[in-house]
């Protein structure tokens, strides 16, 4: 199966550099107008790409853009990996990779990346704030037999394998936030989203979406209500973000089939080397109202292990959400 790859805007794509473009040089080099240009630098702007414009001197991004190149993504995989998955779909910009994987019925395989996502998803239906080229906007789709059993700690598992590439890439202080968030010095820097689809007797559809913050700048990050970090303030020097793409693919791919053969259980033990909350005073949300406890650690289905008022509890995923404190 072929890859599906959305080339960029060629005007983005001369400009990604973060030099000065002269407009006559531009129209020149992609054969169309000025007035072409300008077009085409307008539309940009509109996406949230924010351009620079000088009299004289041309056209520059106001920071250089890393954009993803399939090639680089695919040579990031592991020979597991590049055999597991039958196809790469690399989008410009799209509503959700979420919805845009969804919406195949092949049953391949598929990792969808984005440049750009204009209604982000994340847990509890809440926003996610993806501007253009400056984070990892990923989600990969696969089919699973009838008899998959509860994937309700899938978001786990896949936490724990998209940790240790963090930790590989250089951030030591990566951590994991019960069900589904990963933390950095203990501030978020990504989340895992699981979405599933059961046709009883043949089938259950998988869509496993993953974003992490890389480089994105503090002005597009207004509408984001909690604290956050990005990987480029604790990972030097950065790797490109095709780099980490792949490696985040290849992540997401084998705990899908480690889960897939031994459900959570068999990521438990390295669950607990990035646990950010074992042992810590949380405060539980739940509708009757908040609860104050103390979180010691997930068990092996999943459930996260809470004491209160001298009991032990187990809470799953989708009942409550946790903020430490």
């Amino acid at each position: 199966m072929d890859d599906r790859i959305e080339r960029p805007d060629p005007v983005l794509a001369h400009l990604a550099d973060g030099a000065w473009h002269a407009g006559p040089a531009l129209a020149a080099s992609l054969g169309i107008s000025r007035a072409a240009i300008s077009a085409r630098i307008a539309r940009l702007r509109e996406r949230g790409v924010a351009i620079n414009s000088v009299t004289g001197r041309g056209y520059r991004l106001a920071e250089p853009l890393d954009l993803l190149e399939p090639t680089a993504i695919r040579a990031a995989l592991g020979p597991v990996a590049r055999q597991r998955l039958d196809q790469l779909v690399l989008l410009q910009s799209v509503d959700s990779t979420n919805s845009a994987v969804a919406g195949f019925e092949d049953g391949a395989t598929r990792a969808c990346l984005a440049e750009r996502q204009t209604a982000g998803r994340g847990r509890a239906g809440r926003g996610w704030v993806s501007p253009m080229a400056a984070n990892l906007y990923l989600s990969v789709g696969r089919d699973l037999g009838p008899r998959s059993g509860a994937l309700g700690a899938l978001s786990l598992a896949i936490g724990v394998t998209v940790a240790e590439v963090l930790h590989d890439l250089g951030a030591r202080e990566v951590g994991l936030k019960w069900p589904n968030d990963l933390w950095i010095a203990r501030t978020k820097v990504g989340g895992i989203l699981i979405e599933a689809r059961s046709e009883a007797t043949t089938r259950t559809r998988i869509v496993a979406g993953l974003g992490v913050n890389l480089t994105m700048a503090q002005s597009a990050a207004a509408d984001i209500d909690q604290a956050w970090t990005r990987l480029a303030d604790h990972v030097s020097p950065m790797p490109r973000r095709s780099v980490i793409a792949g490696r985040c693919i290849e992540a997401v791919l084998a705990a899908i089939e480690g889960f897939t053969e031994g459900g959570f259980a068999a990521f438990q033990a390295r669950w607990t080397r990035f646990d950010a909350l074992a042992g810590q005073a949380v405060t539980l949300h739940e509708p009757g109202g908040p609860r104050r406890g103390v979180a010691r650690g997930v068990a092996a289905d999943g459930s996260l292990v809470f004491d209160c008022d001298g009991r032990r509890e187990r809470i799953y995923a989708g009942d409550v959400s946790l903020r430490p404190g």
